[in-house]
């Protein structure tokens, strides 16, 4: 019997983490009988008087958000991080070990308008929204060791308030996902002297089978060893280390990449497509500001959870919580119906 990829499972490798994905394509057709969502849909109002998020609205501490028209950025009234807390003690016993953890956690709205999404507004108000990430990237790189830009787009993604926003945490350290990456990059840096994601860049423009978006700038990918079942990766092709790097054309065709991309997700699934993204770059800040990033590529990452339709969505349970991620599409399948769809007209403007 022959391997076909699209018929029998196999496991593939995240060259990233050094951790495997199962490829179970022959369960597509199982029967599904669980736990259906609500699809997410756009029904927020322009302004919401109760939203704190909202221009001129008063957030829980008492702290009234300004009255702002483009893009806002605040300190998170409730942060994961705080700067000014002192360090544990140190522990000889190796099983129980601790580390002082320092930081800062802030807020950025996108838009004033409640009713909006990235791919609902306009090219440019998205690049004031990338100009805005390289803003704070500016300020909080030159003293912390990792800028953590992420979104959480949805309920289903754990999102708390509907308003067009993400968030940006600032580490004294380097998180797990973060150093896993620095380690394998630069592994791969020193036995063949690229990096590596620029040699991943030019082996999926020699295949094809797995791309979504392509500009001379930017490449949208489903990677080959995707978990969730149409998560993509965006990368750049200038090989940018980090995301202040971007030159004015770069980041406008970023904004382009960004809206075509939200548009496919919610296309696809007729409905706000939920997710959460965040991009990756060179660690930054005092220790490692004068290492080498030649090994690093800036991306970002998208993870939608949802799998069949706007109601059926991944749970990441029993073997994968206790062995190893498994998928059923593959990615190549993800990657054609993600191409299939425009990322031009969203489907509300039709």
């Amino acid at each position: 019997m022959q391997f076909v990829a699209t018929e029998h499972q196999h496991r593939r490798l995240n060259p990233l983490t050094g951790h495997w994905v199962l490829v179970s394509p022959h369960r597509m057709q199982r029967p599904w009988s669980g736990q259906e969502e609500k699809p997410q849909l756009n029904e927020q109002p322009e302004f919401d008087p109760t939203n704190p998020l909202c221009p001129g609205v008063k957030r829980p501490n008492g702290l009234v958000t300004e009255r702002y028209e483009s893009t806002y950025v605040f300190d998170n009234d409730f942060p994961a991080l705080l700067e000014q807390v002192p360090s544990p003690p140190s522990s000889d016993d190796p099983l129980f070990q601790a580390a002082a953890a320092r930081g800062n956690c802030r807020v950025m709205c996108f838009h004033p308008k409640s009713n909006l999404t990235l791919p609902t507004m306009s090219t440019s108000e998205i690049t004031a929204v990338i100009d805005e990430w390289i803003k704070q990237f500016n300020e909080l790189s030159s003293k912390y060791a990792w800028v953590q830009i992420f979104e959480n787009k949805g309920a289903s993604m754990g999102c708390s308030n509907p308003h067009p926003h993400c968030q940006i945490w600032s580490c004294s350290f380097l998180p797990t996902e973060p150093q896993l990456k620095q380690e394998r990059l630069r592994a791969y840096y020193a036995t063949h002297e690229r990096p590596m994601l620029s040699d991943y860049v030019d082996r999926e423009l020699q295949r094809k089978e797995r791309i979504v978006i392509e500009n001379p700038d930017w490449l949208v990918v489903v990677p080959y060893w995707a978990v969730w079942p149409f998560e993509t990766m965006l990368i750049s092709r200038n090989n940018n280390k980090r995301i202040n790097d971007l030159t004015e054309q770069q980041r406008q065709n970023l904004a382009k990449t960004i809206k075509e991309l939200t548009i496919k997700y919610d296309n696809l699934f007729q409905c706000s497509c939920p997710y959460s993204m965040g991009w990756h770059g060179a660690p930054t800040g005092p220790e490692h500001a004068h290492a080498s990033s030649a090994h690093w590529t800036l991306h970002a990452l998208y993870y939608p959870p949802l799998l069949r339709s706007a109601t059926v969505r991944k749970f990441m349970v029993g073997f994968e919580l206790l062995s190893m991620a498994q998928r059923d599409l593959t990615p190549e399948q993800a990657a054609q119906r993600l191409r299939d769809v425009s990322g031009t007209v969203h489907y509300l403007a039709k």
